[in-house]
């Protein structure tokens, strides 16, 4: 009786999990602005427990939604980025990172002007949706906007399905704390950098020439605290002026999109790298002297107009120095999205502010202040050094997103410890750069530095053997993005596989780690290799950007009596419906399901593999099956209980 209950109870969950599902239905429609400007409103409506992600993601997280305007006849033009609803922003656990996504309904709005007479505008829409147990493949819906501001449903691409549905009115809107939490985050850290600024030759020695300006100027210490207090004010206004421009200029959410995009992450790396250069004393980045000059004269006018002059001429003096920290913020500000980049050169320009209006203010405590000295370029140096490690972030972001396998963990990490240790090294006086004053001896504050980072050097190496190196996991690729997964010069199978390293792994599989399970990415050798082994095949549909089918390898998978099963009963298949690299041309065919439309991605074929025979879209989902390819038992989704899914392994092995 127990074993016909279990066995309707597959049946049942698996019918369930097997069913095509179709959680996002969109609608477009126009509104007009003018006789040439429209607005393109595409409406997501989304299912209750489902969530559609934003289209700004950080690389590494889940697929963000995307839109795409056929303007191949050159009828418009994009007016800025395609905008959209406020939505919710959480820190996700799996990815380590915040993640905005949107339920129920959202709008977005694409401002377009039109240069020639046409009826209708074609547009395409790729989006991700998950729910608490499970997420979709990646899916296209073509959209068709009638300037005559009619309203149509959306053409589903990925399945010829019709329906009609009761959508939503409301709209929830809510502030999450979250969100807010990130711009704290810039503020705080952009107010750290302002006083590390501070302490740079280019602005250090400022101070005592603008207590001197001040003390000239006023004629009584009330009129001096407050002109100190303006001269601040004014300070923190051309530095978030700057922050509105490039806001303004590139649009709220428009330099997330250019953080999260491949190219222009290699374009912060190389940005940093110039600035990191710049910073070790090879060059200087400096504003035209014309600039300084015209702005000096007009500081010599007096008043209010004199006083701004004079913290617009501290902002051009000092850009060489200021400058590399301010572009950094500003690309770091970028992957924040809305207000980022107002807000961190708010905290920037406040710390700088500070000093200089209570020394103007105050000019008694000049003499608490250190002289200038060797130490001001010390400072510029390790800031320097700072901006070489912080550039191969970004350049580690485009290769796990391209997939290239060239900055995998282990170089990462050995890059990281060759730039501490050397700045190790030159804190400790051993190596002498550009600009730097003859060293008699070392500080106590130089050597405690030195005796730090070398510290931290010396934490990293375990790393290139497989140390997890929490201090730093949000900065070095995962322990998986590997040439080995156990570090440099180890690997190994574990009890009860079929090989004993990398070397003598049959063709098309590599080690999974940390499970030492091995898996192939491709079916047909994958299948071969079952055939060979005499072994059943457990199909493992999932995607790079799917949270639950991470949860499941980091929670449900080390499991003994699971792990046991995986490594020694089946032969594990694992294929990512999110896969970007591009089929070969032999290999890419017309879909089956989208008829007209060409499979172009290794993660097209897997989709379409599962929805075709499995009648399923949905990640993670598990099939057994023999070397027929006929399924052992009906397939299993996202089962969060360890006992329920060895208990379907160990059934469906049985019936092999």
């Amino acid at each position: 009786m127990k074993n016909i209950l279990l066995a309707l109870a597959f049946l049942t969950f698996g019918f369930l999990n097997s069913q095509v599902l179709d959680p996002v239905k969109w609608t477009t429609s126009v509104e007009k602005i003018s006789d040439t400007e429209y607005n393109l409103i595409s409406t997501a409506n989304i299912d209750a427990g489902w969530h559609l992600y934003s289209q700004t993601v950080p690389d590494g997280g889940p697929i963000p939604t995307r839109f795409t305007y056929d303007n191949s006849n050159k009828n418009f033009t994009l007016n800025g980025n395609t905008q959209e609803g406020k939505g919710h922003t959480v820190q996700d656990p799996v990815f380590e990172m915040e993640i905005k996504f949107f339920e129920e309904e959202v709008k977005f709005i694409q401002k377009i002007k039109v240069s020639k007479a046409t009826r209708s505008i074609h547009g395409i829409v790729e989006f991700m949706v998950c729910d608490d147990t499970r997420c979709l493949s990646p899916t296209e819906i073509d959209l068709e906007f009638h300037l005559g501001n009619k309203k149509v449903l959306a053409t589903e691409t990925k399945m010829d399905v019709k329906s009609k549905v009761n959508f939503k009115k409301s709209v929830k809107k809510t502030e999450d704390s979250a969100s807010s939490k990130g711009l704290w985050s810039i503020f705080f850290i952009a107010f750290l950098s302002g006083f590390a600024a501070l302490l740079t030759p280019c602005v250090f020695p400022m101070i005592p020439m603008t207590v001197s300006f001040f003390t000239k100027q006023s004629k009584n210490k009330v009129t001096g605290i407050k002109n100190a207090i303006i001269y601040g004010i004014c300070i923190i206004v051309i530095y978030l002026l700057l922050g509105i421009a490039v806001t303004g200029i590139f649009g709220a959410d428009a330099l997330n999109a250019l953080a999260t995009n491949v190219w222009f992450n290699i374009i912060f790396f190389f940005l940093l790298v110039v600035f990191a250069v710049s910073f070790l004393g090879a060059f200087e980045i400096m504003l035209p002297n014309s600039w300084a000059n015209k702005v000096d004269s007009q500081a010599d006018r007096g008043g209010l107009v004199g006083i701004f002059f004079m913290a617009l001429a501290l902002a051009i003096v000092s850009f060489s120095c200021t400058g590399p920290i301010v572009g950094t913020l500003l690309v770091e500000a970028a992957s924040k999205g809305g207000l980022a980049p107002v807000i961190g050169m708010f905290g920037f320009s406040l710390a700088i502010a500070l000093p200089f209006a209570l020394f103007a203010a105050f000019p008694g405590w000049l003499n608490s202040l250190p002289k200038s000295g060797g130490w001001l370029n010390t400072v510029k140096v390790v800031l320097g050094f700072l901006e070489l490690a912080l550039a191969f972030k970004f350049l580690s972001q485009a290769d796990l997103v391209l997939q290239l396998h060239i900055l995998e963990r282990e170089v990462f990490i050995a890059i990281w410890i060759a730039i501490f240790g050397t700045l190790a090294f030159y804190l400790f006086g051993k190596i002498k750069l550009p600009h730097d004053s003859p060293l008699p001896h070392i500080s106590v504050g130089r050597l405690s530095l030195g005796l730090i980072v070398l510290t931290f050097t010396i934490y990293m190496i375990p790393g290139l053997w497989g140390a997890p190196l929490n201090i730093i996991s949000a900065f070095p690729p995962p322990q998986d993005y590997s040439e080995s997964p156990y570090g440099v010069g180890f690997s190994k199978l574990g009890s009860g596989g079929d090989a004993s390293s990398h070397d003598n792994l049959p063709e098309g599989a590599h080690l999974l780690a940390p499970h030492d399970v091995m898996a192939f990415n491709d079916y047909n050798k994958g299948l071969a290799y079952a055939k060979q082994v005499g072994k059943p095949v457990m199909l493992d549909f999932t995607g790079w950007a799917c949270v639950n089918c991470r949860k499941m390898e980091q929670n449900i998978w080390p499991n003994p009596s699971v792990l046991k099963i995986l490594k020694e009963d089946v032969v594990l298949i694992s294929l990512y419906v999110d896969d970007k690299r591009k089929l070969k041309d032999d290999e890419v065919v017309e879909s089956q399901l989208k008829p007209g439309k060409k499979l172009k991605y290794i993660g097209q074929k897997w989709s379409e593999m599962q929805t075709i025979n499995y009648k399923s879209n949905s990640q993670p989902f598990y099939v057994l099956i023999d070397h027929n390819e006929d399924k052992l038992i009906e397939p299993l989704g996202y089962t969060p209980d360890v006992k329920e899914y060895q208990t379907w392994l160990k059934t469906g092995i049985s019936k092999y």
